[in-house]
């Protein structure tokens, strides 16, 4: 019985081996070594990216803020020069507008007719700058009363004329392509003959009536 026993317990610590604290411990610390690397790994990683982010950003905003300033830049300059080539276009008119002044001065109104030339000349240059940016004058004489483009100061009778026509421009009016600079202002046609026409039967046959 005891040779039986004794063989049992020989085989019973060949199939099982004891707990090793150090060894388990060993075994812990390893993998805990091997994570902590790849997370310290993760960690650079990320810290890369994330600078390399918060570089572009920076670019990113600097070009934004030199854009900004460009544009800012343009819009004053734009506002400040927009108008220069017009200028400089009717720089020759006021060269010849001082011109006809001065000969009007020398000659003491004796050629009046040729200052008025002078002048007629000088406003038919102003016209021509005007128009080569645009620049045309509101059509009015003779046409329907448009609210658009005509503002009516006052009525005028016109005999023959139809009711809520233009029959004088008072003043001129003058648009840039398809945006209105100034209306036109205008007397326009009333029906005013028509009106007296029909009050003056209307009291007649009130007369014959009585």
């Amino acid at each position: 019985m005891s040779g039986r026993d004794g063989n049992a317990g020989d085989a019973r610590s060949e199939g099982t081996l004891e707990r090793n604290p150090e060894l388990e411990r060993a075994a812990e610390e390893a993998a805990e070594a091997v994570a902590g690397d790849a997370v310290r790994a993760d960690i650079r990683e990320l810290e890369s990216e994330l600078e390399e982010t918060r570089d572009r950003l920076l670019r990113l905003q600097a070009d934004f803020d030199n854009f900004r300033k460009r544009v800012l830049k343009e819009r004053e300059e734009a506002h400040r020069f927009g108008h220069q080539n017009l200028v400089k276009d009717l720089l020759p008119t006021v060269d010849n507008l001082e011109r006809a002044l001065e000969h009007a001065r020398t000659s003491r109104g004796a050629d009046l007719e040729g200052f008025l030339q002078g002048v007629e000349l000088v406003l038919r240059e102003v016209l021509g700058v005007l128009e080569q940016y645009g620049v045309t004058e509101v059509e009015a004489e003779d046409r329907a009363f448009d609210p658009n483009v005509h503002e009516a100061v006052g009525q005028k009778e016109a005999p023959g004329r139809p009711p809520g026509t233009v029959v004088q421009v008072v003043q001129k009016g003058y648009q840039l392509r398809d945006r209105l600079l100034r209306p036109a202002r205008v007397l326009v046609a009333t029906p005013g003959e028509a009106g007296e026409s029909s009050g003056a039967g209307s009291g007649e046959s009130g007369d014959s009536s009585g």
